[in-house]
């Protein structure tokens, strides 16, 4: 196993073992820590956790066990996966992990790097980009449970860590791989011990992976990680496609995220697909009740056009009235709802799953009862088919603000996308 990978959320999760198929290497997501006998044979493996917006101590635990079960493995290198957009609060929980890790490892510097330029995320000067906007100026801004105000990485990482944070410019990166190792070298006798890497292109991903490739724990978003699988693979990118290519059957669309670019993937799919718009209300009055009801609603649909939907996604207007409404409740019971739906639907003979937003997924994941998932092909970069290990299912899970408008159309099979 050359590289283990612990992710905060189930979609961040997809994302990078993804990209780690595209690099080249065999991989295979495991839904939560698997057992102590679980036998999983991968060059990569990508442990999905829910801990993006736990308690801090809770993500911290779940973090370590993973960890513990990725060594007890004979792991090369640990790898910390966290969203492109470094979702979190004030307190954590990356940088709380991230110390976690450390001292478990007996290692004294890692790396910070949530970059993937093919999707607009930079990082330069140590400062995120999103597209052409700081961070703090992007839709993150007025996120529901992480709202990042701060585009600057080194400030991030020192309040919510322990220990100074440094700087890889781009302008170091430039200069190549040895570059990278020495500025990293010369931070850590200072003293420091998160460096952040600049990176704006995917030539400084691969520049930054071979950098790196030999720590033995690096964090990041899924860009790093394609650039460290670069450098270490062995096997060939459409091979290890192969086992996760989608099922074929009935499908549906189910989207939770409430992102500017699934605002407008929900708008553009309505046009063409039967969708159904969830009642908040319903939602807080009998999660499970609501939820059956809305499968026997997919389930009534046809099924020889592009599958139905059912939606909670919301504008940042429309998420203040709910919110204000209904309080952090809310959230809760619209998760519980999407479960309780995803249970029905499976059930019904649904095998096809399309689920955009971080906490959807989880909850249509876990409901599912998925052991853990083979990759296969990129729908979009970052949003990869999965296929269950122990269930005939096909997922795609999507992180908000991945895949272009069209995305939940490119999702259906090539008959029905028009």
């Amino acid at each position: 196993m050359k590289i283990g990978v612990i992710a905060d959320d189930f979609t961040g999760a997809t994302d990078i073992a993804g990209f780690l198929v595209a690099g080249g290497l065999a991989t295979t997501q495991m839904i939560g820590v698997p057992g102590a006998d679980a036998v999983v044979e991968a060059e990569a493996v990508v442990i999905s956790l829910k801990s993006r917006s736990n308690p801090a101590g809770q993500a911290m635990a779940d973090s370590l066990a993973a960890l513990d079960w990725l060594r007890a493995r004979g792991c090369a290198q640990i790898y910390q996966k966290y969203c492109s957009t470094f979702d979190s609060t004030a307190a954590g929980n990356i940088g709380p992990v991230a110390d976690a890790l450390m001292e478990a490892l007996q290692t004294d510097i890692t790396v910070v790097c949530p970059a993937l330029p093919v999707n607009g995320r930079s990082v330069y000067l140590g400062h995120l980009f999103v597209g052409e906007a700081l961070l703090q100026d992007s839709g993150m801004r007025d996120h529901p449970i992480t709202p990042m105000r701060d585009s600057s990485l080194i400030r991030l990482m020192e309040a919510q860590a322990q220990g100074r944070c440094g700087l890889v410019a781009a302008s170091t990166v430039d200069q190549g791989v040895e570059a990278v190792r020495a500025r990293i070298a010369a931070l850590r006798a200072e003293g420091v011990r998160y460096v952040v890497l600049d990176a704006i292109s995917d030539a400084h991903l691969d520049v930054l992976g071979r950098a790196v490739r030999d720590m033995a724990l690096v964090t990041g978003g899924s860009g790093l990680g394609l650039g460290i699988a670069r450098a270490v693979a062995d096997g060939a990118a459409a091979q290890a496609q192969d086992a996760g290519a989608p099922l074929p059957g009935p499908g549906v669309v189910i989207s939770g995220s409430c992102s500017q670019m699934t605002n407008r993937q929900v708008a553009a799919y309505r046009a063409v697909a039967p969708t159904r718009e969830v009642d908040v209300a319903r939602c807080l009055d009998d999660a499970d009740a609501y939820g059956a009801e809305l499968a026997r609603w997919v389930l009534d649909q046809p099924q020889d056009g592009p599958a139905p939907m059912i939606t909670a996604t919301a504008t940042p207007d429309q998420l203040r009235q709910i919110q204000a409404s209904h309080g952090a409740a809310a959230s809760e019971a619209v998760e519980r709802t999407f479960a309780a739906a995803a249970r029905a639907l499976a059930q019904g003979g649904i095998t096809r799953f399309v689920v955009a937003g971080g906490e959807t997924s989880g909850s249509v994941t876990q409901a599912l009862e998925v052991t853990g998932f083979a990759i296969g092909p990129q729908i979009a970069p970052g949003v990869p088919w999965v296929r269950a290990l122990n269930r005939p299912l096909s997922l795609a899970l999507k992180s908000g603000n991945f895949g272009a408008e069209g995305f939940f159309l490119d999702c259906q099979p090539q008959g029905v996308r028009a």
